[in-house]
């Protein structure tokens, strides 16, 4: 089962009576490119099953319109249009603590050991869609911008879900990952709350705790809050030393990074069973899916990108085309039909590199420095700036002209002196 190719989905279909599938269960989905589900008894029971099954294994339509949610042709954005992170060729994945110095405990973790026992399996499974690396830093003295609310029955403090859009600016200005970076950057940020704030909750939109004591902001990252037990005896020498739980960090994180990828599993079923993906963190099947939607995107944003190019020109009339710009465009359109073709005849991997390809050479296209609109002007804008240069010097010029032109015409009419 592992052999199978991307893009590929196996389905066996099973007796009703048989005894591979526990009670209950109808349609059960694995962590690589196949499935299993019972036959019903006839076609018009097994064929709604197959129906969901490749609702929610394969690429659809719905797919589709949620891949290219953010170019609808009305204007209309739907509500999770902003969630999914854009194609892009590399991300940075910045798991960073934020502890309140002084009056705190000092916070200890683990953080490669972490990475490489949580994260790096899911990263290598993600090497196909893009290159990442994996950096980490420390902020002291990083407050959230946001003054919590005391609850007196908890005895605690809450952050409500209104005040949590506040929360990333004052965090995000001592961040220094993303100017050191070429690539768009994943922060996943643990705070702990300073000691006067301590415990501190997070409420959902209803005013109910959220499970994880975190949240997530839409192709940014995720933070999540950190609560340090108080010491028993006030004059407990500080800081004190708290190893942090990685696995319980480490869980709410993966959690957040496959929300940015959009692959949130909807709700299925009673009679689905759906078998853990284990420390790869996303199953063959979600990966295909997944290559699908970027695939998709980027022959989108090569039409866009080219589109407005080839509008640019049209508006620009005595622009210089070089022949490596001409070139950087018929590679793109050649790499798109490509993707398009391949895609159709369902070789995944190869269309997504194409497409890759495709929108590396738009891109070249599009941004190079001899096609700055800049660069040439209208002619209405050449008029209005050399007139003012030139008539001071065309005026004698043009008088002397004048003149030189009356002195000829008197000299053939005077007479000729005969002797």
């Amino acid at each position: 089962l592992q052999d199978a190719s991307l893009g590929s989905l196996t389905v066996y279909v099973v007796p009703e009576t048989s005894s591979l599938l526990p009670q209950g269960v109808n349609v059960y989905v694995g962590r690589h490119r196949s499935a299993l589900v019972r036959s019903g008894g006839t076609l018009a029971t097994l064929h709604p099953r197959l129906q969901q099954l490749q609702q929610v294994m394969s690429f659809t339509a719905s797919s589709i319109a949620a891949t290219l949610a953010d170019r609808p042709p009305d204007g209309r954005v739907g509500p999770d249009a902003r969630r999914h992170l854009k194609s892009s060729l590399g991300r940075d994945v910045c798991p960073s603590p934020l502890p309140w110095p002084g009056g705190t405990p000092l916070v200890e973790w683990d953080i490669e050991d972490a990475v490489n026992r949580y994260v790096q399996p899911v990263l290598d499974k993600l090497s196909l869609v893009a290159n990442f690396s994996v950096d980490s830093q420390i902020l002291y003295y990083a407050v959230l911008g946001v003054t919590p609310r005391f609850d007196k029955e908890s005895s605690s403090f809450l952050l409500s879900a209104h005040s949590l859009p506040h929360v990333i600016n004052p965090v995000e200005a001592r961040l220094g990952s993303s100017a050191a970076s070429l690539y768009p950057v994943l922060n996943f940020l643990l705070y702990v709350p300073e000691r006067s704030h301590s415990p501190l909750y997070i409420q959902d939109k209803d005013g109910a705790p959220v499970s994880t004591n975190a949240f997530h902001s839409p192709r940014w990252g995720g933070i999540m809050v950190y609560n340090v037990e108080a010491p028993a005896s006030p004059q407990a020498s500080l800081p004190l030393h708290v190893d942090v739980d990685m696995v319980r960090v480490m869980e709410v994180f993966l959690a957040q990074l496959r929300l940015l990828f959009g692959l949130s599993r909807e709700e299925l079923p009673p009679e689905f069973l759906v078998e853990s993906p284990g420390n790869e963190g996303l199953a063959d099947w979600e990966l295909d899916r997944l290559l699908w939607a970027h695939t998709v995107e980027n022959i989108a944003t090569v039409s866009t990108t080219l589109t407005s190019l080839a509008q640019l020109l049209d508006k620009i009339g005595n622009i210089v085309i070089k022949d490596d710009v001409a070139s950087e465009v018929y590679r793109a359109v050649a790499s798109a039909q490509s993707a398009m073709a391949q895609l159709a005849t369902g070789h995944l991997h190869s269309a997504f590199q194409a497409s890759k390809e495709a929108v590396t050479s738009s891109e070249r296209a599009f941004f190079d420095p001899s096609l700055l609109h800049l660069l040439y002007f209208p002619d209405d804008q050449k008029f209005a700036i050399y007139i003012p240069l030139c008539l001071p010097m065309a005026v004698p010029i043009l008088l002397s002209l004048a003149k030189i032109a009356r002195e000829a015409r008197q000299r053939k009419k005077e007479p000729t002196k005969m002797d």
